[in-house]
């Protein structure tokens, strides 16, 4: 992966900087998907951060725990009909002895549909570069494009710095690509 990017103080700046890059896409041939923004902290309120406001993890873990709970109803159920013991005319599923069994996997899926969730929404593990600067953990904000089409990496480079660019940079930088 190659990217150009720059580097914003304050978040202002690299909206007008993100905006500016939507607006030139498509005459420059850049998707709208390859536009690249990354902070230290979450900025709410700002058009860049939207993107990751969105998540699914509530609906996907009440699914998890419904899941395990039927799972659970299930096992416990199918556990003592298979087993068929002389109860003495008791039943034979009771239902306060599974209730612990069914609440336990109920929390289990959903512990574990939350964790699932939270790695992929991550992204993690992700063995590819990821595009990043030393300068955002001092509070700069990166807005940048990945894989430009070369014809486009002057022009792109021209619509950072007219958003107010601190610094304009390559990744890989160019002594390292050699």
């Amino acid at each position: 992966m190659n990217a150009i990017y720059a580097l914003y103080s304050d978040p202002g700046s690299a909206q007008n900087a993100f905006d500016a890059l939507r607006r030139a896409g498509a005459a420059l041939g850049v998707d709208a998907g390859k536009i690249v923004v990354v902070t230290s902290e979450p900025f709410e309120g700002y058009e860049f951060a939207a993107e990751h406001a969105k998540t699914h993890m509530f609906p996907l873990a009440a699914l998890g725990g419904l899941m395990g709970g039927s799972f659970g109803y299930w096992l416990t159920s199918f556990t003592q009909t298979s087993y068929p013991l002389t109860t003495g005319g008791m039943p034979i599923i009771t239902s306060w002895t599974n209730g612990i069994i069914i609440y336990e996997l109920t929390m289990l899926g959903a512990i574990l549909t939350t964790l699932i969730t939270l790695l992929i929404s991550a992204g993690l593990p992700n063995f590819k570069p990821a595009l990043s600067d030393p300068e955002i953990w001092t509070g700069k904000i990166l807005v940048g494009v990945t894989d430009p089409p070369p014809a486009a990496r002057t022009e792109l480079e021209a619509k950072l710095r007219q958003a107010g660019a601190l610094a304009v940079k390559e990744f890989p930088p160019p002594s390292a690509a050699a």
